[in-house]
């Protein structure tokens, strides 16, 4: 699942017509994930919000900011232990997998990117497995960026879809989703049991 700024969403873990940005306020983005030109209904990131490809130095703080903004509205996962964290990337998850945003300097969210399955026939599908943005950094178009960064950063694979899923009740994150393009594909009824409500769990995902 993944949802926008103060979210974290996991969904693997064991996590449209629209109008061009402004380039003279649109978030700057590394060149390795260069930005979609022209993707958002929504307002563009503002300054000081760049994404750049993760690196395994940024485990420890994307782990600090998974603890802090954990939530049932975003996350159907246990919540993070108090106790040792496991580290942020393992073999199943490298940095290759992960975007990361700054917001005026420091690591402030990431978005995880993955083909769905091994299946050549899936090939041409991207998953968002996961999304996070840090309480501080909101309202300043951060997860907006990583999401038009993971579009781009899927299209330059080669892919042609993007999909990802997100609970029932995370109205701000289906609102952002829907504001990039993403459009309501399946739902699967009272899928969670989260503080003894049963919670969707809704399939968005968009062409590319």
């Amino acid at each position: 699942m993944a949802g926008p700024g103060g979210t974290v969403i996991h969904m693997c873990e064991p996590a449209p017509a629209a109008r061009p940005a402004d380039p003279s306020v649109s978030a700057r983005v590394e060149p390795a994930v260069a930005a979609e030109s022209a993707v958002a209904a929504g307002p563009a990131p503002v300054g000081g919000v760049v994404v750049r490809p993760a690196r395994w130095a940024d485990g420890e703080a994307l782990a600090a900011i998974d603890r802090r903004v954990w939530s049932p509205v975003h996350s159907p996962a246990p919540a993070p232990s108090e106790g040792p964290a496991r580290p942020f990337f393992d073999e199943q998850g490298p940095p290759a997998q992960y975007l990361v945003v700054e917001v005026d300097g420091p690591v402030a969210g990431y978005i995880r990117l993955c083909p769905p399955t091994p299946l050549a026939s899936n090939a041409h599908v991207r998953q968002i497995l996961g999304l996070a943005v840090d309480d501080a950094a909101r309202g300043r178009g951060a997860a907006r960026a990583l999401l038009r960064a993971a579009c781009a950063q899927a299209r330059a694979e080669g892919a042609t879809r993007i999909t990802l899923r997100v609970l029932g009740h995370n109205d701000a994150a289906r609102k952002l989703y829907a504001s990039e393009g993403f459009a309501v594909e399946g739902v699967l009824p009272g899928e969670f049991l989260l503080a003894g409500v049963y919670v969707d769990d809704v399939l968005m995902g968009r062409g590319l």
